[in-house]
């Protein structure tokens, strides 16, 4: 462990002490791990702001009220539930103007702020593009106008993702050059209407796959260009899933990435995907992201530079894991754990050939699917199959670009950042990705996709077994 150069180690937790941060993106899966383990792991913090969008009649002190009720601050409500009450609710929008925060509240951040996460975004990857510049790019300039106004800024910590370059196959901890500037697409975005934009889409974003990576990549150039003189630092986690350890191993509640459709496994009615086996399948724990991000802060504050530094947040590198394995162990605990109600016993395989998959497609998932919904139908209840088939097509569709390829994102800072802790530090804020097992990790993620997303109790586990024996 290196000591910073000339000074005494400050650790994470002594660092964040009597400071308040400000997180935008709170209420997204990453931003509730984020919370929850700030409040949890650095007590002296002061208070933590967090924006909130106001929601269908409710207000952002019962959404808050909502968030902290969730079963992810379990822990804190039991050991030390007087940390609750520094999170403060913010009103605002990140795609209205200043963020659609009052100017009380903005003198508020711009006084007390000197931490600031950013991970507001729309990870919507088919998201029309015009919104996507409006959430991603257009609310990060916002928010770097709020921050200038900020006296005691000490780091901004943007979550981009490694995917941002992925028309580039081996990747560094740097930004790439981009074709269009970020101003460019903002200003045509702007005059043109929502369909002038999706018409002109597949041209702007060229070789990348999607609107996400195209908004995300352009969202890393604005930042470069406008940033300057504040203390910037760019984490970029590959595919994220459930928590490694903390607070609970396996949590997870949404169905992104591959969460939907092993869900979906689970329960029977997904059996084929495209899928080169032996190609890493770069996963990473949401736990191990934010870790990185708290220590990427404190790294930002306490050894300013010019330059913006970029942290892949990743596993491929040292403890890479193939999409053959992680597709055999999903269904081998699938088996082990099987959800209420599975419908066909949980198994399939990955293919190679997209012809063949589209032939698999049609009779293991789209033929039983009407076949199903004509027999709920005759019964006189409501169809579901074929919805919720067209539903999995499309998430597979869009993690088929990610499953059939692979990407060398290099983690050098990653891995300087995790020697400079000290151990103590190495172990509350632990991001050593060399440190997941992952049969073990897989287990958890099963179980937390029963239990978080499915809502169903260990005490169905027997019945649900016997059921799939038959």
């Amino acid at each position: 462990m290196s000591t910073m150069t000339g000074t005494q180690y400050a650790s994470v937790k002594e660092f964040y002490k009597d400071r308040s941060i400000f997180i935008t993106g709170g209420t997204g899966f990453m931003g509730k791990v984020l919370v929850e383990k700030l409040l949890r792991s650095c007590p002296g913090i002061k208070n933590i702001y967090l924006l909130i969008r106001p929601k269908r009649g409710q207000d952002v002190h019962l959404r808050l009220q909502e968030l902290l009720n969730g079963p992810l601050f379990e822990k804190l409500r039991r050991d030390a539930p007087h940390e609750l009450s520094k999170v403060i609710p913010v009103s605002g929008d990140v795609t209205e103007h200043q963020l659609g925060i009052s100017e009380d509240d903005q003198e508020t951040l711009m006084e007390h702020v000197s931490i600031v996460f950013h991970s507001a975004a729309t990870v919507k990857f088919d998201e029309a593009l015009k919104l996507s510049v409006t959430i991603n790019m257009v609310g990060t300039k916002q928010l770097l106008n709020l921050c200038r106004g900020m006296e005691n800024l000490e780091a901004l910590i943007h979550v981009s993702t490694a995917y941002c370059n992925c028309d580039i196959k081996d990747v560094a901890e740097e930004i790439y050059p981009v074709l269009t500037e970020p101003e460019h697409v903002i200003a045509l975005t702007k005059v043109m209407n929502a369909q002038m934009v999706d018409d002109i889409t597949p041209t702007l974003i060229g070789n990348r796959p999607n609107t996400y990576t195209f908004t995300k990549a352009l969202t890393e150039r604005l930042l470069q260009t406008e940033s300057s003189y504040l203390p910037v630092a760019i984490v970029r986690p590959s595919i994220v899933l459930s928590s490694l350890r903390e607070p609970v191993a396996g949590w997870v509640d949404n169905l992104n990435g591959p969460t939907g459709i092993i869900a979906a496994v689970g329960k029977g009615f997904f059996r084929t995907m495209l899928c080169h086996e032996n190609k890493v399948a770069d996963l990473v724990p949401v736990d191990i992201v934010i870790n990185l991000m708290i220590c990427a802060a404190w790294k930002t504050a306490t050894s300013r530079t010019q330059k913006i530094l970029v942290y892949n947040c990743c596993t491929g590198q040292q403890n890479p894991i193939t999409w053959k394995k992680f597709v055999d162990l999903t269904f081998k605990y699938s088996r082990m754990y099987p959800p209420n109600g599975v419908i066909w016993y949980p198994g399939g395989r990955c293919r190679n050939s997209a012809v063949l998959n589209k032939m698999c497609m049609f009779f293991q998932h789209i033929l039983p699917a009407h076949i199903l919904d004509l027999l709920l139908r005759l019964k006189g209840k409501p169809t579901m199959m074929v919805n919720l088939q067209t539903k999995l097509q499309k998430a597979a569709k869009c993690l088929e670009y990610f499953s059939t390829q692979q990407w060398n994102f290099r983690d050098d800072n990653v891995r300087q950042l995790g020697e400079q802790l000290s151990p103590e530090d190495q172990q509350t804020f632990m991001f050593d990705v060399r440190q997941i097992d992952w049969p073990s990790y897989l287990e958890h993620y099963i179980l937390g996709i029963r239990h978080f997303i499915l809502k169903e109790s260990p005490d169905t586990l027997p019945a649900a077994r016997s059921h799939i024996k038959k």
